[in-house]
């Protein structure tokens, strides 16, 4: 990976900055401690890996910033790549991957975050923290891989060596080799049932040859049944013919006998209609004059209903004219009594008037001491006009004062609280580190716990997937079964058919065919319950795999808590080195705001102002209290002006009065003259008096009308005789014909019931002389069905012994090649146990690091012995001797512990002071950088030392700088981080980093 350009928007300590590393080859970024040096750094992790030395997501953005942008530009194998992460706070993040090609930059972006960062991932062939065990020395964890244990060393050499691709195949050689020895314990139970089923052939041979005989002899007495059943059918089909005849003909019988029966009714409700009609037609002259007299009655009743119409739309008419007569003259009553009301309240407003003129004397009075009150009143509000400014300044300095001592006071208090927090944090860091490591330690087991559950559920979904294609082959032969048995229950049915030409059956043909059909079912009940054999064993090996991935689980509960405990641990270590500074400046600024505090030597400007203000107000000499004495004389004798407004109100009101009253007299005489005509001649008036004369001369009685109406009503019941009479004239003759038609046919109903019944006595005469063969015929067929069922069950047992015998012989066949194929899955089964072993830890990954160490080693003593002047010896040891019990010698095992030696000896590395420890660190990661970028196993060109010369003498950074540009050669871009003046002249580009009120600034310098 070769870094090309750098763009930073709110990250961390940077508000926006571009840094192009192209021409880039040693550089140093240097800058004071706190300026940003390392946040440029972090930003490079942070937009690769999404990781950084911030505890929560949402630190990484700069502080009163609502989002962060860091967009990467690099080179890998010859490819340019550009990725670009965002993340606004409180959100989640996004994240974009693109590849450049000759048209421009095209997007790799996968759907969702993770999914981008696996691409990420598989084109870097470099996760984050072989990166910072590699090319990346952190500040203040350049120890980072010399703390990890043994396997965790090993693990990591094998990562940066690509060494998992060969655990990959030892997997899947694995998971072969469990494939191969279950299909051959599976395939070895199979051969175990076939060669029980195949023992039965003998016994199966024996029993075909006895179910013949017992068919032929079976065969011959139902021939011999079947003949005598035949003679008695037809016995009894003639006699059967007889009895439906005779069911007939006394149905017949019946019928006719209804029929008269009815007839007899009908005549004798015909002969009662006809009397009932002769009786009205003889009160014809009785009915014709009652009719007339109603008819007449009615047009009478019609003349007084005239009458009674036009009297009622006169009196409608007189009374809507007196209505509006009415109303317009309540309306003129209303305004005559209106302005007679308005009169007499002229009255007492007169009288209020008079009173209020009594006391204009009283009032002149007031006026003349209210002025007097309002010039001195004036004078004071001068004064005050010029005051007033003074007075203000004056108490707004003094509120500043207060403000500034509460704000120090404030401040100090804060600071005693922030001096004794950042003590507590200081006092902590021992036991931050010790529980770092403690956290890593218990995370790292819990990643080959995660790993090996992702084994078993991989190896849980194949066990399920083999499954779900056995449940199908069940349902599929359960259905084909069920086919099977539905058809030889139809084939063996009396009118069975052929299933292909669908032509009845013979008895030959029928046997064949159910014969054929019932050896296809018992093999296919064969396959059937192999199938289920085959679930069983699958659904075993599913719990055993169910009950693993759950204590897994249970087990990896606590790993995201643990991360999260170890990125807020990291997080509060590298915090560590700005806590001292931070509790110097906290303590220096307290002792400055207790002094200032004490001696009063805070805001010095304001205090000279307030004692010039209040000598300027004592020259002035003015009295608030006078001038309140005074706003209240104005205020007492206001009442005064007050007075004298409501005295020309008053004024101003009776010559209102004396100007109203002759004008309200006048309309008021107007409104009472208008009342009297509407009473006596106006033309309302003489329109009622008409419409009173057209209502006497119509001459209605409503008396005479009740009367009539009460005559008609009785009279109308004659109107009802004379239309029933007009219907009988018209149905007489009707009754007549139809009495006629039913009488002749009557009689012939008659004579045909004779003739039926003699039909009758012929019938059972016929029918004594023939027997009834229903006994003979019922115990012949029992018989008959009892033998059919001996013939079935024999012909369903030959059926099954011929499937049987033919399944056994293609079991044979398959015995045979089972075996055979049972052979090749051990054979397989050994090759892929020997390539789980081959591809393991302790094979070719083994022999790839036992072939690396070495070189290793000697690239490590090669650069440290330039760093120490040969005094220091680093010695890898990969295999070390175990513990010895009382019964067994003591072997070895697999280790990768790293000897450190110096003149003294050997001593651990915890011994050794920190200039020394980093020097080791040193030489071991730029040897692994080195050994890297020598191999080309993942494009790593690129090396950064972030602040780890603090530790060395002069000698010492002249020997790590020698040894840098030593190695410059093997890399495309090397980058030191520094605060020290002195290490930073040693190159040539310099990457200048400073703070302002911005935020973080770069600059470049040659």
């Amino acid at each position: 990976m070769i870094p090309l350009q750098l763009n930073i928007k709110n990250f961390l300590s940077y508000c926006e900055a571009t840094l192009d590393f192209r021409g880039l080859h040693t550089a140093c970024i240097c800058g004071p401690n706190g300026a940003g040096k390392s946040s440029l750094l972090e930003a490079i992790t942070w937009v690769l890996w999404g990781k950084s030395r911030a505890a929560a997501e949402d630190d990484v953005i700069r502080t009163g910033a609502k989002d962060v942008r860091v967009d990467f530009l690099f080179q890998n194998n010859s490819v340019t790549h550009r990725v670009i992460r965002t993340r606004n706070r409180g959100q989640s993040g996004s994240l974009e991957f693109q590849v450049q090609t000759p048209t421009g930059f095209v997007s790799l972006t996968e759907k969702g975050v993770k999914a981008t960062q696996q691409k990420i991932l598989h084109h870097l062939k470099l996760d984050y923290d072989t990166f910072i065990n590699s090319a990346y020395l952190r500040q203040g964890r350049a120890d980072e891989f010399m703390l990890r244990r043994p396997n965790e060393r090993k693990q990591i050499l094998a990562d940066l060596l690509k060494l998992n691709q060969y655990e990959d195949l030892a997997e899947q050689a694995k998971d072969l080799s469990k494939q191969f020895k279950g299909q051959a314990e599976q395939q070895s139970q199979s051969l175990q049932v076939i060669a029980q089923q195949l023992e039965e052939r003998e016994a199966t041979v024996e029993q075909q040859a006895t179910l013949e005989t017992t068919l032929k002899q079976l065969s011959i007495q139902q021939e011999t049944d079947n003949q005598q059943l035949q003679q008695f059918q037809s016995l009894q089909q003639q006699r059967g013919s007889w009895q439906q005849q005779l069911t007939f003909v006394k149905q017949q019988s019946q019928n006719l006998r209804k029929d008269s029966e009815r007839l007899q009714q009908d005549i004798a409700t015909a002969e009662a209609e006809k009397q009932k009609l002769a009786t009205l037609l003889a009160q014809e002259e009785q009915i014709a004059e009652g009719y007339a007299q109603y008819i007449n009655l009615e047009k009478q009743e019609e003349i007084l209903a005239g009458k009674f119409q036009a009297a009622t739309e006169a009196q409608q008419q007189s009374q809507q004219l007196q209505q509006q007569l009415t109303q317009q003259i309540n309306e003129l009553q209303l305004q005559i009594r209106q302005k007679q009301a308005q009169l007499e309240a002229l009255h007492p407003q007169e009288q209020e008037i008079q009173e209020t003129l009594t006391s204009s004397a009283e009032v002149l009075q007031g006026l003349e001491k209210l002025n007097q009150a309002r010039r001195r009143l004036s004078q004071l509000d001068s004064l005050q006009l010029h005051i007033s400014p003074l007075l203000q300044r004056r108490t707004s300095i003094q509120k500043e004062l207060d403000r500034v001592h509460t704000r120090l006071a404030a401040r100090l208090e804060e600071l005693h609280f922030s001096v004794e927090e950042l003590s507590a944090q200081v006092a902590t860091t021992p036991q931050l580190r010790q529980r770092c490591l403690s956290v890593d330690a218990e995370i790292g087991e819990l990643e080959k716990k995660r790993v090996y559950q992702q084994r078993v559920q991989e190896k849980g979904l194949e066990r399920r997937s083999f499954q779900e294609r056995l449940q199908e082959n069940q349902r599929r032969y359960e259905k084909q079964l069920a086919e099977l048995t539905q058809k030889i229950d139809m084939l063996r049915r009396q009118d069975a058919v052929c299933p292909l030409c669908e032509r009845p059956l013979d008895e030959a043909h029928g046997h064949y065919v159910v014969e054929k059909t019932t050896a296809e079912h018992q093999q296919m009940q064969d396959q059937f319950w192999v199938v289920r054999e085959q679930l069983a064993v699958c659904e075993r090996e599913l719990q055993v795999l169910r009950e693993e991935y759950a204590q897994l689980a249970k087990e990896l509960a606590p790993y995201e808590e643990l991360l999260e405990q170890r990125g807020q641990l990291e997080a509060r270590l590298e915090a560590t080195d700005d806590l001292y500074n931070r509790l110097y400046e906290v303590s220096e600024e307290r002792k400055e705001i207790e002094a200032a505090l004490g001696a009063g030597g805070y805001a010095v400007d304001l205090q000279h102002e307030l004692r010039q203000l209040e000598s300027q107000l004592q020259q002035l000499d003015y009295d608030e209290q006078t001038h309140a004495l005074v706003r209240a004389e104005v205020d007492r004798w206001r009442w005064a002006e007050i007075r004298q407004a409501k005295l020309e109100e008053a004024q101003r009101r009776q010559r209102k009065i004396d100007a109203q009253k002759p004008q309200i007299q006048g309309q008021l005489d107007a409104l009472q003259a208008s009342v009297h005509s509407l009473q006596t001649n106006s033309q309302l008036k003489l329109r009622l008096e008409a419409l009173e004369e057209q209502i006497a001369a119509i001459g209605y009685n409503l008396v005479d009308h009740n009367t009539q109406r009460a005559a008609v009503r009785q009279a109308q019941s004659w109107q009802l005789r004379y239309q029933e009479f007009q219907a009988a004239q018209e149905q007489y003759p009707q009754v007549c014909q139809r009495l006629t038609s039913l009488t002749n046919l009557l009689q012939e109903r008659c004579s045909e019931l004779e003739s039926v019944e003699s039909q009758i006595e012929e019938i059972v005469k016929q029918l004594e002389k023939c027997s009834d063969p229903t006994q003979e015929i019922q115990a012949l067929e029992l018989q008959t069905q009892q033998r059919r069922r001996q013939l079935d069950q024999c012909l369903s047992q030959q059926g099954s012994i011929q499937q049987r015998l033919t399944q056994l012989e293609s079991l044979q066949i398959q015995y045979d090649e089972q075996q055979k194929h049972l052979q090749q899955l051990y054979r397989q089964y050994r090759i892929h146990q020997e390539l789980t072993q081959a591809f393991g830890k302790n094979g070719i990954q083994a022999l790839m690091i036992e072939n690396v160490l070495p070189q290793l080693e000697a690239e490590t003593n090669q650069i440290l012995s330039r760093l120490t002047g040969n005094q220091l010896h680093v010695q890898i040891i990969t295999q070390k001797a175990g513990r010895r019990s009382s019964k067994k010698k003591s072997k070895l095992i697999d280790t990768l512990d790293i000897l450190i030696a110096d003149a003294s000896g050997t001593r651990q590395y915890e011994t050794y002071s920190g200039g020394e420890a980093f020097r080791i660190n040193f030489s071991i990661r730029l040897a692994l950088a080195k050994l890297l970028a020598q191999r080309a196993g993942t494009s790593l060109q690129m090396l950064i030392v972030d602040e780890g010369f603090g530790t060395q003498d002069s000698s010492g950074c002249e020997r790590l700088i020698a040894a840098i540009n030593a190695i410059a050669s093997d890399f495309s871009c090397i980058l030191t981080v520094t605060h020290m003046p002195q290490f930073k002249e040693a190159f040539q580009t310099r990457i200048e980093v400073s703070k302002s009120q911005y935020g973080s600034q770069l600059s470049m310098s040659v």
